[in-house]
């Protein structure tokens, strides 16, 4: 009898995470199929998109070939382009939607000493001005979100008068607040250090939150996995976002040391699984949650393509264990202060090989089981090598 319940519950829990991970989708980000590395050294490909067309025909394979890749974020002004109506129409052609506009304020001459928060009003007033622009762009493509990283700080202590950058920091983003319509939102990301080393202006999610509080209920806060002091607990912030309300958003990637924007589950997989069973235990894997699942990572020695299918693969295998956790009996162990019996609730399901489920889930959609395989096998590497001969290649700086 305890057999048969415990194999029923099992195949139960498969059978929803099956119909779980139908819905779940993962945005892409324009920027990782161009030319990115480390400050030190880019290394060009062959056969890498040399504007924001051949970009978004590139994210068209990932989900293309993974099913759950939808939306294409687009940075301005890299993915900058005249007519951005026909960019969302190109983007429809090629199965995918856009998804939220990233702003630029940290290769401008004039943001060496802050953006939002410079002390020179003009500066400031540009800053806004440029997600007034942002923003006009989301209205031409359909986008619905204006994603804003702050990379204003200071460097050495005296530089600038530290309360006095929150107070326009905290008027420039009110500002941008109402410039939004009525559907869309600003989510608001946050970084423990780099460019500035002595005091960045937004840190951490709870600066964030501050500032997405005094906003209003549209204004969210963006998690970026590898924005964080070596050892925090991420998903100790994604849990205390989730019951705030306030999280709107992942930029997935991994970390070793720093910011280092590598694949996402690629450094710390159990990670990812701890991150995504917050996720699923509060139930904010559902569509409309209003947590946006982004990738932000740059492909410096790795193809762009295949880098970012076995990204979302990552994300997908991380979900699918998360999604396998006992629940009632983790709860039961929570409760009787079973310490072992809890962990190991989470240990078997992080355990568990989830491929052949993914692999089922693949083929019910008429999908190729192997994404990664797939792509090989489709010929379209050859073809954009050979086709995207001349022009300069997409990278950082356009």
């Amino acid at each position: 009898m305890s057999t048969q319940t415990t194999t029923s519950g099992r195949d139960g829990r498969v059978e929803a995470a099956l119909a779980a991970l139908r819905t779940q989708t993962i945005e892409l980000p324009s920027w990782a199929f161009g030319n990115s590395g480390t400050r030190f050294k880019v290394f060009a490909q062959a056969g890498v998109p040399r504007d924001p067309f051949e970009k978004i025909a590139d994210a068209g394979q990932v989900h293309r070939h993974t099913g759950v890749a939808p939306r294409v974020s687009l940075h301005i002004p890299w993915d900058r382009v005249e007519d951005y109506a026909r960019l969302a129409e190109h983007a429809g052609e090629h199965g995918v939607t856009i998804g939220a506009i990233n702003s630029n304020l940290f290769q401008d001459n004039d943001y060496m000493l802050g953006s939002l928060t410079h002390p020179d009003a003009r500066v400031r007033a540009k800053a806004v001005a440029h997600h007034v622009e942002c923003i006009d762009i989301m209205r031409a493509t359909g986008s619905t979100d204006l994603k804003v990283w702050l990379p204003d700080g200071l460097n050495y202590p005296g530089q600038d008068d530290l309360r006095s950058r929150q107070d326009r920091l905290a008027e420039g983003l009110a500002q941008i607040y109402a410039a939004l319509d009525e559907d869309h939102r600003l989510i608001l990301e946050y970084k423990f250090f780099e460019p500035a080393f002595y005091a960045m202006d937004i840190p951490d999610w709870g600066t964030s939150l501050l500032h997405c509080l005094a906003l209003g209920e549209r204004a969210m806060v963006v998690l970026d996995t590898g924005h964080h002091a070596p050892g925090t607990n991420i998903e100790f912030i994604v849990a205390q976002l989730l019951r705030a309300g306030r999280l709107g958003a992942f930029d997935f990637n991994s970390r070793f040391y720093a910011d280092d924007d590598l694949m996402v589950g690629s450094a710390d997989p159990f990670q990812l699984f701890r991150i995504m069973h917050e996720i699923v235990r509060n139930g904010a894997l559902a569509p409309d949650s209003g947590v946006n699942f982004m990738l932000d990572q740059c492909h410096n020695i790795e193809p762009k393509i295949p880098a970012q299918i076995r990204s979302v693969m990552n994300i997908q295998e991380a979900t699918a264990k998360a999604l396998l956790v006992d629940a009632e009996a983790l709860h039961a162990a929570q409760q009787s202060g079973d310490v072992l019996g809890a962990n190991g609730a989470l240990m078997d399901a992080y355990n568990t090989d989830v491929r052949p489920l993914l692999a089922r889930l693949r083929e019910s959609q008429g999908l190729d089981p192997n994404p990664m395989a797939a792509f090989a096998a489709s010929g379209y590497t050859e073809t954009i090598v050979a086709e995207r001969v001349g022009g300069a290649q997409a990278g950082w700086g356009a």
